[in-house]
């Protein structure tokens, strides 16, 4: 985590987000979200929504703070990877408040040897970030506008 946030030059205090391919796999990671919220989140995935939940302890992604951001991700082949490797960090490959990276080749001249592994999945579409909304409250409130439409209308 520590590489991850000195790379991007990102606060120290600002989480990263997890991808995960099945709702299973929440439970390992300390998700303490009551099943109706999880539906209506699993209602919408996947898509470009992260949210925000919360968890029973800190883990390394959640920089000691008591809530993880979590993503079950659109793109069917990394939904693939993640049921076999298990959730992973994910960020954008991007310096902080500069344009993300959607090219992996130009993903590795920019990241240079900063990366240990660039899983190579094509030119992603780019555009917007995930829409981000904290589901620790009732109703969850919109944190960052993004790909993603909210409210949402389910």
């Amino acid at each position: 985590m520590r590489r991850i946030v000195a790379w991007k030059r990102r606060e120290e205090t600002k989480p990263l987000l997890v991808l995960f391919a099945e709702r299973e796999q929440l439970d390992a990671l300390g998700v303490r979200a009551a099943a109706s919220v999880l539906d209506r989140f699993f209602s919408l995935w996947p898509a470009p929504l992260t949210v925000v939940l919360p968890i029973a302890a800190p883990i390394p992604a959640s920089l000691g703070v008591a809530t993880l951001a979590v993503r079950l991700p659109a793109h069917p082949e990394l939904r693939d990877m993640l049921a076999r490797s298990g959730p992973v960090t994910g960020t954008s490959l991007n310096r902080s408040g500069e344009p993300a990276c959607s090219d992996p080749d130009a993903a590795e001249a920019l990241a240079g040897g900063a990366i240990d592994l660039l899983v190579d999945g094509g030119t992603t579409p780019g555009g917007l970030a995930s829409t981000l909304v904290d589901a620790t409250q009732d109703p969850p409130r919109l944190l960052r506008a993004g790909a993603f439409p909210w409210p949402a209308a389910r």
